[in-house]
């Protein structure tokens, strides 16, 4: 695998790529903002391809809007289900209010949205869903035509087949593709299977993520005899693939002509989201190595890591036995700046007096301290927090900033 050795990740123009990060809440938003995303995707009340809980309502989107353009960063918003018949005229309305609420650009899969939102909103920009699958040229000419003005590329190419479609596509047609975060088994992540095992449709935002189930096999000729897949005492889900990690290739992707690059997780946590951006953003910017990069990404809840199809290496997503790596907790945030060795904090996750903490900081490598006091709203002394968003106050070396993330090794 070639490093980043420390040098800023450049288009070939000159200029480094987007990062654009996911948010489920206000929250994650924030914590994009902050940790240094250059956009935010995220999902309005319709259409929106995730969990309701996952997306905002009209009220938010609008305050959302308001503290991204304020922080001059751009805001896309997906409408990337399958449209039904009954939801094509309310596209149209829809569409307008996105316009109007100062959306950059919608994220659409189906083709006839695409189709209605363009008629109805002529200039509200169109980028094109990985969900749609677009393998070559000539598609994403199509598309293009149709007023699309980017292509979310399909994650099953490989980075040599994406220079082949850069070079053979008008130069002001944009290319985005997928870097960090969790891929599905299913083509394109057009999955059926939690429709049909649990009634709840992942193309229609609603996946029951059946493919992390352990699964039995029963051999045609021994019925009911029930054979688990497993390798070791955690067992093994035969559908779950590794996620995808890019600290090694960005400089390649980029070289190929994708100008954004984008994180997986709408349903992630803050810290998910702060630590990937972080590592990411500091990446692109020549700040730390790949190694560094990937050291940070080990800390966050993930499957073991792969490049996906970029390498042309397939089986690198094939499951792996050994199942989530949860090695680190966020434990904490801060409140205010640290000052006279003390620091007020909203707690998250269990610690202990004699706890090693780090900090995560935007574009800073991580500093550590160890905890040697914990007190609680009255100034009690405590030997250890185990009670989730409480407010304490801890010892601490001074220069922590407001917002900045507290974890331990578990």
């Amino acid at each position: 695998m070639q490093s980043n050795n420390n040098s800023p990740v450049l288009m070939p123009g000159g200029g480094r790529p987007e990062l654009l990060a996911p948010a489920g809440d206000m929250e994650t938003l924030e914590t994009a903002l902050r940790f240094g995303a250059d956009a935010i995707y995220l999902g309005g009340p319709f259409m929106q391809l995730r969990a309701a809980s996952a997306g905002f309502d009209e009220k938010r989107l609008a305050e959302a809007s308001e503290m991204i353009h304020k922080a001059g960063k751009r805001m896309h918003v997906t409408v990337n289900c399958f449209a039904n018949n009954d939801e094509i005229p309310r596209l149209g309305e829809y569409a307008r209010f996105l316009k109007d609420t100062g959306v950059d650009a919608v994220i659409v899969s189906d083709i006839g949205a695409v189709a209605e939102i363009k008629a109805c909103v002529p200039d509200l920009e169109i980028h094109l869903s990985t969900q749609a699958n677009c393998m070559n040229y000539r598609a994403a000419g199509v598309y293009y035509d149709m007023g699309v003005s980017r292509i979310v590329l399909a994650r099953e190419l490989s980075i040599e087949k994406i220079a082949e479609l850069r070079a053979k596509t008008p130069k002001d047609l944009q290319l985005e593709c997928f870097i960090h975060g969790a891929m599905c088994m299913a083509y394109s992540g057009r999955c059926m299977l939690s429709a049909f095992l649990a009634g709840r449709s992942g193309n229609r935002g609603q996946c029951a993520q059946t493919c992390r189930w352990n699964y039995y096999l029963m051999e045609e000729k021994r019925p009911g005899e029930f054979f688990k897949v497993e390798e070791d005492e955690k067992g093994m889900a035969i559908l779950s693939s590794k996620e995808l990690c890019c600290v090694d290739i960005l400089q390649q992707l980029a070289d190929a002509g994708v100008c954004s690059f984008k994180m997986e997780g709408r349903m992630r946590t803050p810290f998910y989201v702060a630590t990937a951006v972080n590592a990411y953003r500091m990446l692109i910017d020549g700040k730390i190595d790949a190694d560094q990069a990937r050291a940070e990404l080990e800390t966050t809840s993930h499957r073991p890591f792969c490049t996906g199809f970029y390498l042309g290496d397939p089986e690198q997503i094939a499951p792996d036995t050994s199942g989530y790596v949860r090695d680190w907790l966020f434990v904490a945030s801060a409140l205010e700046e640290s000052k006279g060795g003390k620091l007020r904090v909203q707690t998250r996750n269990p610690f202990a007096v004699g706890d090693e903490l780090e900090v995560l900081s935007p574009g800073k490598t991580v500093a550590r301290f160890r905890v040697e006091s914990i007190t609680d709203e009255e100034g009690a002394a405590l030997e250890r927090s185990a009670t989730p968003m409480r407010t304490l106050t801890i010892s601490a070396p001074d220069g922590i900033l407001p917002q900045d993330i507290l974890r331990k090794h578990n």
